[in-house]
């Protein structure tokens, strides 16, 4: 049985960045206002929201790549911010590893892949026999064990350089992986095979993600549990199969109706689209004041200023 505490709690998370140019004042850009999600341990989340809607900003919070302006990370019920020891703040940044949009850039290009899963194996599984930990996490991402470690990154497809980066963190034993955008760059045909790759992973080895998206169909494919995002607000939240099979916040319903391109008609040639779509995001950007529980587990905003669209 599942535990009922989640995995992982973000309690009203907000985030300000401080912009100053060169010449001029400085200004405040708002990235995050009052996030408050939670990922049961087993279960995909999806954070669903087009570029700049504050999603990545959520995972790299997450993993400490930035600082909180406000609000509180909880990791299976413990404030992160309370992890003051190093051997704390060790154990946490083993359990939580973050896989990136460019897989390229997450592997140094001077090491093979043989150097790069070993180390990770070497620090948090000295126990086990080397090469046959290495052979079996190679198999486990659907990698040739024989031919894949010799190579250095730039000699791997995306899609291969993918799971290599998903074969570490199973080398450090990983119980939630952050997942940005980690289909994004790949080709169409790659794209299901990664995220087949991440449904089998997290229900062979139990693991927690939080899967960062534009696409809000892929969703339904991977995630128990899904998040819309917009201008730094979460404006829908709750099971998969009601916010994206009928979804009831208007800039949720704009990003299915979106679907298979959200970036492209969101802003394209489609003149009575683009004109609802800015309608629907005008709305959506005024501050949400609560969010209405429309059926068990399923919230919606409710914004200041604004009727409901």
């Amino acid at each position: 049985m599942l535990s009922e505490t989640p995995i992982l709690s973000l309690d009203s998370l907000s985030k300000t960045f401080t912009l100053r140019p060169a010449f001029g004042r400085a200004t405040k850009v708002h990235a995050l206002r009052n996030v408050s999600l939670d990922l049961m341990p087993g279960r995909a989340l999806a954070l669903v929201g087009e570029s700049g809607s504050g999603k990545s900003t959520v995972g790299r919070m997450i993993v400490g790549h930035h600082t909180l302006t406000s609000g509180r990370i909880l990791f299976e019920g413990q404030d992160i911010a309370e992890l003051t020891t190093r051997a704390d703040q060790m154990r946490y940044r083993q359990a939580v590893q973050m896989v990136f949009q460019d897989p390229f850039s997450a592997l140094n290009p001077a090491h093979t892949i043989r150097h790069h899963l070993l180390r990770a194996l070497s620090l948090h599984q000295p126990e086990a026999d080397p090469e046959t930990a290495l052979r079996m996490i190679l198999e486990d991402v659907e990698l040739d064990p024989i031919s894949t470690p010799s190579k250095f990154p730039h000699e791997l497809s995306g899609g291969q350089r993918q799971r290599v980066n998903f074969a570490r963190a199973l080398a450090v034993k990983a119980r939630l992986i952050v997942a940005d955008e980690p289909t994004s760059m790949l080709d169409v045909s790659i794209r299901k095979s990664i995220l087949g790759l991440m449904q089998r992973l997290k229900d062979e080895h139990g693991l927690s993600l939080l899967y960062i998206t534009h696409d809000i169909a892929t969703a339904e494919y991977l995630a128990e549990d899904t998040a819309v995002m917009f201008r730094g607000q979460v404006v829908e939240k709750g099971p998969t199969a009601e916010v994206v099979g009928a979804p009831q916040h208007g800039y949720t319903k704009l990003l299915r109706a979106a679907v298979p391109d959200p970036e492209l008609r969101l802003t394209g040639s489609d003149a009575g689209f683009a004109a609802e779509a800015r309608r629907v995001r005008d709305f959506s950007a005024h501050p949400v004041r609560a969010l209405q529980e429309v059926s068990p587990g399923h919230l919606i905003a409710e914004h200041a200023e604004a009727a409901h669209a």
